[in-house]
């Protein structure tokens, strides 16, 4: 295994980063609340998101894409996003403390488990700029992320 090969080996935005960059997450000083366009309040997309404003515009593509390529059939719960906690089983802070990650089909995409989504509701999401918890060694197949800070 060459583990220089992006799709072996990456680096995922950390905790510690959002921490520098943001602050505490209790203080919330990079949350907005993004008004989803109406023509991607798709399925069980709500309406409003609160969430960081670096996670705006990556969400929009992502839901753009989604809609072009007919795969809001396959979202069946929206299960947050903006949630101050730690990774679970872990000491540090999940990504969802500063708002830069979203959880969609949670009752079927348990932590552990193999994960159900559709590959291409998958692809719209990597291709706008997230990472994907199916990937991960310890599977969280609900789970994308922000990728990196533009």
């Amino acid at each position: 295994m060459d583990i220089f090969n992006f799709k072996y080996f990456y680096i995922m935005i950390t905790s510690k980063q959002c921490q520098e960059r943001y602050g505490a997450p209790e203080l919330e000083r990079a949350m907005v609340i993004f008004d989803v366009p109406a023509q991607l309040e798709i399925g069980f997309i709500p309406k409003r998101i609160y969430c960081n404003k670096d996670l705006v515009k990556p969400l929009e593509k992502a839901l753009n894409l989604i809609v072009l390529r007919d795969c809001a059939k396959f979202i069946k719960s929206w299960d947050g996003c903006f949630n101050i906690r730690k990774k679970r089983g872990l000491s540090s802070k999940s990504l969802h403390s500063w708002g830069l990650a979203i959880d969609i089909n949670a009752a079927s995409n348990q932590l552990g488990h193999y994960p159900t989504l559709n590959p291409e509701l998958v692809k719209c999401f990597k291709e706008a700029g997230f990472d994907w918890g199916g990937d991960w060694a310890r599977p969280d197949g609900m789970h994308m992320q922000l990728s990196s800070f533009k």
